[in-house]
């Protein structure tokens, strides 16, 4: 009997052998375990009712945004302008919210309000300074600043654009440039521009009212040089 009760102790003692350690790092480190399980499960649906409520402020984005362009196209450029700011406002960290911005830009400048329209302008142009919706707002900021007689920052605006889109439209902001400049009082930097768009873009469009105004602006410069 007794070597029967040795016989059993001896061989149910090395599956306790090997509970003893498991048991051990339990102890020790389960409750980190669970720990760091309830915290990837928290912040699972912390992000995850973080997306949807950007989605959710998305969906209200596009809509408010929809019915200022609607707005704008019907020609009620102060409501637009209204429904556009509050849009960029409530919903400014969505893509909607701000796209609002030229919205509101471009209903400014339509209404008259130029200083409106350039400041929506920048602050679109601060989240999206470059590629094409981005050169596309920058003309329009050009034209703006030039509409609200800031002449100087209308010229930066129009020579950074040179080259951006296809040849004619090049053309087009170097006219716009030595017009301002033009406008400026600043002639030799108009006969600048406008000799490089003979030289340049001699084949568009513009480029033969550009011949005529650089004869125009080189003979009274000659003129006032011989006074």
């Amino acid at each position: 009997m007794a070597l029967h009760t040795q016989h059993s102790t001896g061989f149910e003692q090395p599956g306790a052998e090997l509970m003893v350690p498991v048991a051990r790092m339990w102890e020790r480190y389960g409750k980190i375990a669970l720990g760091v399980l309830a915290a990837l499960v928290v912040g699972g649906v912390v992000t995850f009712l973080a997306l949807r409520s950007r989605a959710a402020s998305e969906e209200t984005a596009a809509g408010k945004l929809a019915e200022a362009s609607l707005f704008y196209w019907q020609g009620d450029y102060q409501r637009s302008l209204a429904l556009a700011r509050e849009t960029a406002e409530q919903y400014g960290s969505t893509p909607s919210g701000r796209d609002a911005h030229r919205q509101a830009a471009d209903a400014a400048y339509w209404g008259g309000d130029f200083k409106t329209a350039v400041a929506e302008y920048r602050r679109y142009l601060a989240s999206n300074p470059s590629g094409l919706l981005g050169d596309a707002a920058r003309r329009s900021l050009a034209y703006a600043l030039e509409s609200d007689r800031q002449f100087l920052e209308a010229v930066k605006e129009y020579d950074a654009l040179v080259g951006k889109f296809d040849r004619s439209s090049s053309a087009e902001f170097l006219t716009a440039s030595a017009r301002c400049l033009i406008a400026a009082r600043q002639v030799p930097a108009a006969i600048e521009h406008l000799q490089r768009l003979v030289d340049e873009f001699g084949e568009t469009e513009y480029a033969n009212q550009g011949r005529v105004e650089l004869a125009e602006l080189q003979a009274y410069q000659a003129g006032t040089a011989q006074r």
